[in-house]
């Protein structure tokens, strides 16, 4: 049995632990609510860009086989965008994350022409990195200060490039989606080549809207042509799509870390309970053997 200056020096450490897991728990409760509300005031902004671009591209004036992102694929050249966190503590958030990837890595092998990936987040690329994938581009401090324009001027570009000179025929996002605070679902999630015959990627949200709900029919007159605001709007829509996937990936990493968090919480307060009675028993041990000797030394004078 240890002896209790051991055990007492361990239940402090444990108890110090404790005040680190509870913090970040609040801190995780906090950025969690933020994000929330974040995800929630986002959602009025995609539905009316969602709105906008399928009125356009429902003209007569409007010819989607001239849009480069709008071009059918003629191989199989893929690319896939994955969002994993910069930092761990988050139970099983980037585990998924990375399980998913292998499995469609390993069911793909040889059935596409080629697969890379592009990372955002430095867990999933530092975990790839050693390994058997090409590993294109890895995109850092996107989290750091998340903001639409961050996404727009560094992240959508260069996807959007890279698909429309043709190094690619598809552009597909994994992250983890929002649930709730103990659920997640791991999605892959494509962004280009944009089909409007998918509702532009966000009728599973809840975001698409029959047409004659959206603007009554009819024809409008645009000024410029549609074909114009497209080409300014859909690259929009793009980086839309992946600023959405990243406050869902967020909220979904700051829900994990909140419940890793409280659990590691009333493990530390079991723990503590424990080593409490180990201790409560040695000290009484100590004590019956100090009793004995002094019994024993009494008797023997």
């Amino acid at each position: 049995m240890a002896n209790l200056k051991e055990i007492r020096k361990r239940i402090v450490s444990v108890k110090n632990t404790q005040q680190i897991t509870r913090a970040m728990r609040m801190v995780a409760a906090a950025k969690l609510r933020r994000a929330q509300e974040s995800l929630m005031q986002g959602r009025p902004y995609a539905l009316n860009l969602l709105q906008t671009i399928r009125r356009l591209a429902s003209s007569s004036q409007f010819d989607a086989s001239t849009n480069p992102l709008m071009r059918k694929p003629e191989h199989q050249r893929i690319l896939l965008l994955v969002l994993t966190s910069d930092r761990g503590l988050c139970g099983a958030f980037n585990a998924n994350i990375i399980r998913k990837l292998e499995r469609f890595l390993a069911s793909n092998q040889g059935r596409l022409d080629s697969i890379d990936v592009a990372f955002i987040g430095r867990k999933g690329y530092e975990y790839f990195r050693r390994r058997d994938v090409n590993i294109t581009h890895y995109f850092r401090e996107v989290y750091d200060g998340l903001s639409m324009e961050k996404v727009r001027d560094h992240v959508a570009p260069v996807l959007i490039q890279e698909f429309s000179d043709e190094k690619y025929d598809q552009v597909f996002i994994l992250y983890n989606e929002f649930k709730s605070v103990i659920a997640q679902t791991v999605v892959i999630q494509k962004l280009l080549p944009i089909s409007l015959e998918d509702e532009l990627g966000l009728a599973e949200e809840g975001l698409a809207a029959s047409p004659s709900t959206e603007w009554g029919g009819g024809e409008y007159i645009y000024e410029p042509d549609p074909q114009s605001l497209l080409e300014h709007l859909l690259p929009l829509h793009i980086s839309t799509q992946i600023f959405h996937a990243l406050r869902e990936s967020f909220a979904a990493e700051m829900g994990a870390r909140m419940s890793a968090m409280e659990s590691a919480t009333n493990n530390a307060s079991d723990l503590i309970a424990s080593l409490t009675l180990l201790f409560n028993r040695a000290r009484q041990a100590k004590i019956t053997t100090e009793i004995i000797e002094i019994v024993s030394g009494a008797e023997a004078l």
